[in-house]
């Protein structure tokens, strides 16, 4: 893990060592995300969104702490559809999953980014 490499000093002295002070590294903000309404959560994206781009709607997601799936399962906790959304949207609504438009998502993430 990149991240517990770096929290080990020795690890920033070596690097340090072998390519002199033009390496700097800072720590890193967490952000708490135990008020997240997707956090353990299952998330598909589907179609073509509006405002988001499917990359950063997944970097979002992940960063509230939800799993981000690329198919559809009855594990799968909220299905987002953009237009042209197709297959995964039907077998969503044929396994009870809770399908959320774009606006729907933006709304439920809302406040917590």
């Amino acid at each position: 893990d990149l991240m517990y490499f770096f929290s080990e000093e020795h690890n920033i002295e070596f690097l340090q060592a072998l390519v002199g002070p033009q390496i700097q590294v800072q720590d890193v903000v967490v952000k708490d995300i135990s008020g997240s309404p997707v956090a353990g959560k299952i998330v598909v994206f589907t179609g073509t969104l509006e405002t988001l781009s499917r990359a950063e709607a997944k970097s979002q997601a992940e960063a509230l702490g939800a799993k981000v799936s690329g198919s559809v399962s009855k594990k799968t906790d909220y299905v987002v559809v953009g237009a042209d959304a197709g297959s995964k949207a039907k077998k969503a609504q044929e396994l009870g999953v809770k399908v959320l438009g774009e606006q729907e998502w933006i709304g439920l993430i809302k406040g917590v980014l």
